[in-house]
């Protein structure tokens, strides 16, 4: 089996770090995997793993036939069999099919605004859909939708998992004091409610000044960006609240962390969750999209409503005051995490799923 991911970016996004732990993770897996980045690179280029074949296309517009036809000489030229197409990048996977008809399209939903659903309609992608040999959805209420409007038949649930594999030697030092640091990750976007974080930040430094807080994700310099740094500045929140941009080295960032937060307004199933538990921290997240389904009871992490301030300033109170808490907590989250969202099941399950698709007979096509 030979399988490409195709991505428009390797920015530090949610689909684009899954379309690389894909292709990192099936390297190992198939004979022959491969990571396609169409219209920018970008920090997670750096961890894509020496076994995978990259190719970046360079896409300059929305329909750009130098690329098509390079994409396809490139399919050709490596014997793809299958093209794994996350997000919006469907659009150039079904151009190539059109002038290459034997390659199956695997398409990848990533959306996650998973609260309205409803009001999601893409006439470009139901049409598209058409060319899908199956689709993949990260979260049960993205498979339904899919379901009841896409033009394909093969569709499945995969949670998103996480590659505990990369490990650079690079070192992010973090200001404020160890053992006392709450570290969120989530690009700055409205959905992910950095407000609420602002706010409980600024009640939290009256009881206990020397904690801080720490923000990493992608700046995107837009009025919402704006409106942070200013509540930041006029709450004079600058020690207490650092905002440090993307980084291509979360678990170094992780490991030099006490508490994980996330306080969206809306969600699918967030990788920053999956890597709190990963790296051992105490939760305290909002109770959207799939966030429930993985932080199940209060022995595994703190799950407050959306934009609730008293309760999720409380919840990091508690966890902040009781050291043995997070520490046991941490635990059990760290146990459930590598049990149901580790990348060996849900990469043995998809290639299995893969096979039942296409036809494919393991024994003569896979390395496993």
């Amino acid at each position: 089996m030979r399988i490409v991911q195709i991505i428009d970016s390797l920015e530090a996004g949610g689909a684009e770090r899954m379309a690389v732990n894909y292709a990192n993770a099936l390297a190992n897996e198939v004979s022959f995997s491969g990571l396609i980045s169409t219209r920018k690179e970008g920090i997670l280029k750096n961890q894509i793993d020496l076994k995978v074949s990259y190719l970046f296309l360079n896409k300059k517009k929305t329909i750009d036939f130098k690329s098509v036809f390079r994409l396809r000489s490139y399919l050709i030229e490596k014997q793809i069999d299958i093209v794994h197409a996350h997000s919006s990048s469907f659009f150039i996977a079904v151009l190539v099919k059109l002038v290459l008809p034997k390659i199956k399209i695997i398409w990848h939903d990533h959306y996650g605004i998973s609260s309205d659903l409803q009001a999601r309609k893409n006439l470009g992608l139901k049409f598209g859909s058409l060319f899908f040999k199956g689709s993949i959805a990260v979260n049960s209420a993205l498979k339904n939708w899919a379901e009841s409007y896409l033009n394909c038949q093969n569709i499945i649930y995969f949670p998103n998992f996480i590659d505990d594999s990369i490990s650079l030697d690079a070192k992010l030092t973090l200001h404020g004091i160890e053992g006392k640091r709450i570290v969120c990750v989530a690009n700055l976007r409205p959905q992910k409610n950095h407000t609420l974080l602002i706010e409980a930040a600024n009640i939290i430094k009256q009881k206990y000044p020397d904690w801080t807080f720490h923000l990493f994700g992608k700046d995107f310099e837009d009025d919402y960006s704006l409106e942070i740094k200013n509540k930041i500045k006029n709450l004079k929140l600058e020690r207490t609240v650092f905002f440090y941009g993307t980084t291509d080295n979360v678990a170094s960032v992780l490991k030099q962390c006490d508490i994980g937060v996330l306080c969206s307004f809306s969600e699918g199933l967030p990788l920053a969750i999956l890597e709190y538990g990963l790296h051992k921290l105490p939760v305290v997240a909002t109770n959207v999209g799939e966030i429930s389904k993985v932080i199940i009871s209060e022995k595994e992490g703190l799950i407050v409503e959306s934009n609730n301030l008293d309760t999720f300033t409380n919840s990091i109170l508690t966890l902040i005051e009781n050291k043995n808490k997070r520490i046991e907590m941490s635990s059990r989250f760290n146990d459930f995490i590598l049990l149901n969202y580790g990348q060996k099941a849900i990469i043995k399950d998809y290639v299995l799923w893969l096979d039942s698709l296409i036809n494919f007979t393991r024994q003569n096509n896979l390395k496993i």
